[in-house]
């Protein structure tokens, strides 16, 4: 495009500010009943701030351009409307609509400006399709990975739900574990567990593995960190649940659990961290 039509976007998004807004919210109202999940007073002030900001970014001349350093603060705002409203329950539809909407009121102030110049007024038109429709897209771009990040917030949270550390006598934990367990767990697992030795003094560790349903090599090897990892810290482990299925799987893929204190229930482990607990504690009493 010309110099000339170049400026035609940024002038009337400076001339026709107003109309503009006024029209483009009652788009934006029909189009996803944006009354029911936000208020009009935020409605209304992130869009004046938005049209701002688009205008200033497009007096550079180069209109498309929405990845450049001009549409920084556009980006920005456009950032933070898609978060919010990932938040707020709005679909990847409507998050886009913020935008798209713009494009009936601003295609209607070009038509009626260049209402005499066809040839311009199609030139016009096209990059301001081409402009909203990439300020749409980062729209989606951005809700999406809000919503990724959400869901990988949710899950890590769950994970550390799932792994709780009680405290079954004084020196003695207790960690049930139920699912797979895999590496990201195993991680989350060894932190809860080594968090807890250290808040509660406690040196003796029972792993209950009842609620895992299968045990490979990685599951093995997985259970034999957290193990070191709780011995460096000064606690011994005991790993309870072992069933006679998991036992020949583990005797089958050959994993060396001879250093390590296994028991069949977990009944049965606080019953030998009880009496590893009365043998240290007969060990360190002073004799008379």
């Amino acid at each position: 495009m010309s110099a000339a039509t170049d400026a035609v976007i940024p002038r009337i998004l400076k001339t026709h500010e107003a109309d503009l807004l006024e029209e483009w919210l009652r788009e934006q109202r029909s189009a996803f009943r944006a009354g029911s999940k936000i208020s009009e007073s935020e409605l209304r002030t992130q869009s004046r701030e938005f049209l701002s900001l688009l205008q200033e970014a497009t007096q550079g001349g180069n209109i498309t351009d929405v990845q450049g350093p001009s549409y920084g603060r556009v980006r920005d705002v456009l950032g933070d409307v898609s978060r919010s409203r990932s938040l707020q329950g709005f679909r990847p539809s409507e998050t886009a609509t913020f935008v798209f909407s713009l494009k009936r009121p601003l295609f209607a102030l070009i038509r009626k400006e260049l209402a005499t110049d066809t040839e311009s007024m199609a030139a016009v038109t096209w990059s301001a399709t081409e402009l909203l429709d990439k300020l749409g897209l980062y729209t989606t771009e951005v809700y999406q990975k809000s919503r990724e990040e959400v869901i990988a917030r949710q899950q890590e949270e769950l994970l550390e739900l799932s792994t709780p550390v009680v405290k079954l006598w004084d020196g003695i934990l207790a960690l049930p574990m139920i699912g797979t367990l895999d590496s990201a767990r195993t991680q989350i697992v060894m932190e809860s567990l080594l968090q807890r030795i250290v808040e509660t003094g406690a040196d003796i560790a029972i792993i209950d593995i009842t609620g895992v349903p299968t045990v490979d090599t990685l599951t093995a090897q997985h259970l034999l960190k957290t193990v070191t990892a709780a011995r460096l810290m000064g606690a011994d482990c005991i790993i309870s649940g072992i069933r006679p299925q998991i036992a020949q799987t583990i005797v089958h893929l050959g994993v060396d659990l001879s250093a390590v204190t296994t028991k069949a229930t977990l009944a049965d482990a606080f019953r030998r961290a009880l009496e590893m607990r009365g043998q240290r504690e007969r060990l360190l009493r002073p004799r008379a």
